[in-house]
């Protein structure tokens, strides 16, 4: 099993891309179940998550090739409507086929993901919204099967918390339902976005797009259609906040700076220089001639729902705070069990107690960081430990980094193009 292996206190210069958004993808790769033919998606990022929900697609009968970024998936031939355990319990949002197996086939067999006990991640708020729209289910030796007895007919579906999956299943079960659908407290990511534009694409009528009131009209059919990827707004924060760690200069191209308003501004807050632009960032964390840079601010952050402060970036800001001058708190609302991750930054020097849904981090300088052996627990706490790495002095290695590429595509060599000294070697 792989583990990266980083020298911190090198600051960062130069240029990095972002890769399409992961958390796009695969509610977009899903979608291609709805109607038969061939679909083209561009900006598709070469992930350890998209690997499996293409493989899951497989299972169902559908056929694809990747050229680049592109891939070419054709739906035509599908056999099956049952989504085993093998595949789904390495990825929770394989429950996206959910929605439009159910709009093509009238049925769906889908296995609960790993782990997944209904209430920490629940998929309860799915298994409503289709139950509005006609949809029998049952949850039965660790699968969701769900039948269509007859048409499937619009209705109201409301959200007690925003749900990004939640939203987007309901979305794909509902664009050939009859009459309207109504889906209220919808969430308002845009990821949400990008699969509206792809499904309206294939004929849907959907309206409401970036607010929380989303309203389908059914469809009798949808034709398959070519749609691009929005890049992806967490690993473009992750890149912001390397170079608040390690100090220098960067600019970071192909994303979508209004996709990030909570964390620019917190990062402003911090004390960091952030130029956006229409599609990229300058960000800065100057550095002095002997090394040595200002020492960052203190700043205090709440995860939201869009637009606020995204949870997948919660860990990283933590990993920043660790260094900064004062006391900051983290609060979590959106996931239980979401501060694994500071056990391991703790290895490193970091100064932090939980309590509750909150984490209080009393910063520390940089030279009070040391590198050390830690373990990824998770997506984004892995990411979390890399910019600790960065800040640190010494050696930082991080093992079970498969948990990284989950998200982050070539984020190794990205960040060694940049001045990182790092490298992603043979345990």
């Amino acid at each position: 099993m792989d583990k990266i292996r980083l020298q911190g206190m090198r600051p960062l210069y130069g240029t990095v891309a972002v890769s399409g958004a992961k958390n796009a993808a695969l509610p977009l790769i899903a979608a291609t179940l709805l109607a038969p033919g061939t679909h083209i998606l561009h900006n598709v990022p070469d992930l350890r998550d998209t690997r499996t929900m293409f493989k899951l697609l497989e299972t169902l009968g559908a056929v694809w090739q990747r050229s680049g970024t592109t891939v070419q998936v054709d739906t035509t031939g599908l056999m099956s409507s049952e989504a085993p355990y093998d595949l789904v319990k390495t990825m929770r949002a394989s429950v996206l086929v959910l929605g439009p197996l159910i709009s093509r086939t009238g049925r769906a067999r889908v296995s609960l993901p790993g782990g997944c006990a209904i209430g920490a991640r629940p998929i309860d708020m799915h298994l409503r919204g289709f139950e509005q729209l006609g949809v029998q289910t049952v949850l039965e030796k660790g699968y969701v099967e769900a039948r269509v007895e007859s048409p499937l007919t619009g209705g109201s579906v409301y959200f007690d918390v925003p749900s990004v999956t939640g939203t987007e299943n309901v979305l794909m079960a509902s664009v050939q339902a009859k009459g309207e659908t109504v889906i209220k407290n919808a969430a308002k990511e845009p990821e949400i976005g990008n699969l509206i534009d792809m499904l309206n694409g294939m004929g849907a009528h959907i309206s409401g797009k970036d607010t929380d009131r989303l309203v389908v009209t059914g469809v009798e059919s949808l034709h398959a259609v070519e749609a691009t990827i929005i890049p992806d707004r967490i690993e473009a924060g992750t890149y912001l906040m390397a170079v608040g760690a390690a100090g220098g200069e960067i600019t970071i191209t192909n994303c979508c700076p209004e996709h990030l308003p909570a964390l620019v501004e917190k990062l402003r807050l911090v004390g960091m220089d952030i130029e956006a632009r229409e599609d990229s960032f300058i960000a800065s964390c100057p550095v002095a001639a002997d090394g040595s840079r200002c020492r960052l601010k203190a700043v205090n952050i709440t995860t939201m729902p869009y637009p606020g402060f995204p949870t997948d970036l919660q860990a990283q800001f933590m990993a920043l705070m660790i260094q900064a001058e004062g006391v900051s708190i983290i609060h979590e609302t959106i996931f239980e069990n979401r501060f694994m991750h500071v056990a391991e930054l703790q290895r490193l020097g970091a100064q932090i107690t939980i309590d509750g849904s909150s984490a209080v981090v009393k910063g520390i300088s940089r030279e009070q960081l040391c590198g050390a052996a830690v373990m990824a627990t998770d997506l984004r706490a892995s990411a979390s430990l890399v910019i600790a790495g960065l800040s640190a002095s010494g050696v930082t290695e991080i093992s079970r980094v498969y948990h990284l590429e989950r998200g982050y595509e070539n984020l190794v060599p990205k960040l060694r193009a940049i001045g990182a000294e790092i490298e992603q070697v043979a345990a």
